[in-house]
């Protein structure tokens, strides 16, 4: 898959198929569509390519909203070029590109960058300042400039939406099992390792504490979970706490990872955490000790899953 992150020097296409869409989550719903994108581009030995924008457009339209993203940026290119998809173009996403009508969308963003044998797009897309285009302009401009046309059936588009709708929900309420039955794949996350105040240290189970690498991505439900850590190259098992720690007083939210047989030091490094399983919800205990206790159980808890 080629990665293109302008539309200034994109290259001549040979029988551009393409869709256009965020694909937030690359999830079972959308792989539909991306498995539809790829046969239909095979039977015209043409290239299949996605056109997604950032940042989000939601990002410029409504500045003031609190994006939750299943994935970032980075995530999305990686999940996609699993798909076998030849190109993904990412479009910078602005207010000059935005103000575009729908006539200036298709003929100087569509036609001119892409020159498309076929575009695939659903019933309810729209496209142009002001969101005046659709998939009926589309159709009526259609034999003006040689491209054909197909339509994303309306139960996918559905499928998709309300996947995308579930996975984010199962996620806020720790859902875990949902939300990586919907996506195909177990969620995962990366945060930059930061100093903690070495509680967990001192109770036996030393933590990476992390920050998240990029604030739009959305955060999991507190709770306790088995996970694995991927350093640099190499996966562990671990456990996984995200929450307010209630056997401490006026703790803020800490997201923590104790990576088992890890004794390495990686302040500043990026991890990435794959969420398998939730085991419970934040509690709190008496003592330290009753806390000490209640973490061997949730080790042995998590190796049963890992």
């Amino acid at each position: 898959m080629q990665v293109h992150r302008s539309i200034d020097n994109l290259p001549a296409f040979s029988n551009a198929v393409i869709t256009i869409g965020t694909f937030d989550g690359v999830h079972e719903g959308h792989k539909k569509i991306i498995d539809a994108l790829i046969r239909e581009a095979r039977s015209v030995q043409g290239e299949a390519i996605i056109v997604t924008f950032h940042p989000h457009p939601r990002k410029i339209v409504n500045p003031n909203e609190h994006l939750q993203l299943i994935n970032t940026l980075d995530e999305k290119i990686e999940l996609l070029n699993k798909t076998g998809i030849d190109h993904l173009v990412i479009v910078p996403f602005n207010g000059q590109f935005a103000s575009q009508t729908a006539d200036e969308y298709i003929e100087h963003f569509l036609i001119q960058k892409f020159h498309p044998h076929t575009i695939i797009i659903g019933y309810d897309h729209h496209f142009g300042k002001s969101r005046q285009g659709n998939f009926m302009l589309l159709a009526q401009k259609a034999d003006i400039y040689s491209y054909r046309l197909l339509e994303i059936p309306k139960y996918i588009l559905e499928e998709v939406a309300v996947s995308s709708t579930q996975i984010r929900t199962a996620l806020l309420k720790s859902d875990v099992a949902t939300a990586n039955k919907l996506l195909g794949y177990d969620f995962f996350f990366e945060g930059v390792v930061i100093e903690g105040d070495k509680l967990g240290r001192k109770l036996g189970y030393p933590t990476a504490n992390l920050q998240y690498t990029d604030s739009d991505k959305i955060h999991l439900g507190h709770g306790v979970y088995a996970a694995y850590a991927e350093v640099g190259e190499i996966k562990y098992s671990g456990m996984l706490s995200i929450g307010n720690r209630p056997t401490l007083e006026n703790s803020n939210e800490r997201i923590e990872i104790n990576i088992f047989d890890f004794d390495k030091d990686i302040y500043g490094e990026t991890v990435r955490v794959i969420v398998k399983k939730y085991l419970r919800g934040q509690e709190k205990y008496s003592s330290l000790d009753e806390l000490k206790k209640q973490l061997s159980i949730d080790k042995e808890n998590s190796l049963a899953v890992l």
